[in-house]
């Protein structure tokens, strides 16, 4: 399968003030767009034409560093998009989802300082993570485009740290973007979605 890039889920405006419309414009329209095109030019010939994206991140892990970087990328961006929503965030969550983290994590508040920490330590370019590892919810960080797939366990919850996601509005302000992501643009429904389908 070739990649593709998916149309926002929402209106270029409909994140502001805590993500601006230039800022999904060039974060969706050009970087995303740029993983994309890179990703088919790279897939082509190689033994992962054909196959899910997934399969792809996964194989090409330490194997083609090209592939597995723009694979990797797209993969994370098509959750990212989904992953916020207007008027999102905030610590009403669903109850499935709610009970897990009070039992794996200790409850919302300590998944929200973990999960900032996480993305305000990541070093350069990088994610900050809630996936499901052995049956477990963890909080997690990645480099540059890698991600839970590859350290075997499943994304549920992803937040962007290079720096193309937030700089336009945040400048150099990395615990600032991650607070109010935090707190007002994630879309806990999908969240538990992905949490029901890796449970």
């Amino acid at each position: 399968m070739s990649f593709e890039l998916p149309d926002l889920p929402y209106a270029y405006d409909a994140l502001a003030p805590y993500m601006s419309a230039e800022t999904l414009e060039f974060h969706h329209d050009k970087h995303h767009l740029a993983y994309v095109n890179n990703g088919n030019n790279l897939l082509k010939g190689t033994e992962w034409e054909g196959k899910s994206l997934e399969e792809i991140v996964k194989g090409s892990f330490g194997k083609n560093q090209g592939l597995f970087n723009n694979a990797g990328q797209h993969y994370n961006h098509l959750h990212f998009w989904n992953w916020m929503k207007p008027n999102g965030g905030g610590n009403k969550l669903p109850e499935k989802l709610a009970k897990a983290i009070e039992s794996d994590i200790g409850g919302y508040d300590k998944l929200r300082e973990a999960f900032i920490n996480a993305g305000v330590t990541q070093f350069g370019s990088g994610w900050c993570w809630l996936a499901v590892k052995d049956g477990k919810l963890e909080v997690m960080k990645s480099q540059n485009g890698e991600n839970p797939l590859v350290q075997g366990a499943t994304p549920i919850l992803g937040c962007d740290v290079w720096e193309h996601s937030y700089y336009i509005d945040y400048r150099n302000r990395r615990p600032d973007y991650l607070a109010a992501w935090v707190d007002h643009l994630i879309n806990w429904e999908y969240v538990e979605e992905l949490f029901e389908k890796a449970s």
